[in-house]
């Protein structure tokens, strides 16, 4: 199966799912943005569910690859979380700048990715909590893994909520930042320093 025949049909896909939602988008309207037939389309994905969860799976691996960058990229613990934490809340963000049928999309994406989405978010935990735990360790800091998962899932939690609300769409991210910031300070302010 030829990999750029697959991209070029999720990225028709994306288009259309974003210029005219789920419901109203066809198979037909797919095979149209890609350039090809609708049975050669046929050859890469079995259906419009199919398509979708494809291109929600392409979607997270590459907000996951980019989260993964994120976090290596040094600096403060707070620049790392908040960068790591900017790229989920981005996936929202460029969908609603993208999409009249945002609304539609995520909730498709509950109804046919539900499984994709919640190990994205255990992988985005998985990330955090090491990210969280790294960084304490370094500052020679007494943290649990358990404590670090905690406000790894906390972060992810404001995340969501941010994404709940993006009639103005530079604020959410000004409030991830400000949000983020006042988590690490209130994370330093608990953690004790390990004796020697």
């Amino acid at each position: 199966m030829s990999e750029a025949r697959v991209e070029r049909v999720l990225d028709a896909a994306y288009q259309c799912f974003t210029r005219h939602g789920v419901r109203k988008t066809t198979m037909d309207d797919i095979a149209a943005a890609a350039g090809m037939s609708r049975p050669a389309v046929y050859q890469y994905v079995r259906n419009k569910e199919d398509a979708f969860r494809r291109l929600a799976a392409r979607i997270f691996d590459r907000a996951l690859a980019d989260a993964r960058a994120a976090a290596d990229a040094g600096g403060t613990l707070t620049q790392r979380l908040d960068r790591i934490l900017a790229v989920k809340l981005g996936v929202t963000q460029r969908l609603y700048r993208e999409s009249p049928h945002a609304s539609e999309l995520l909730g498709e994406n509950s109804r046919v990715a539900a499984d994709l989405d919640r190990a994205f978010m255990a992988d985005m935990t998985e990330l955090l909590t090491s990210t969280i735990t790294d960084a304490t360790a370094l500052a020679d800091l007494a943290f649990s893994e358990d404590t670090a998962r905690e406000v790894a899932e906390l972060a992810l939690a404001l995340t969501r909520g941010l994404e709940a609300d993006l009639s103005d769409p530079d604020r959410p991210r000004e409030r991830l930042r400000n949000g983020i910031a006042l988590l690490v300070a209130g994370l330093a302010a608990a953690a004790t320093p390990t004796s020697r």
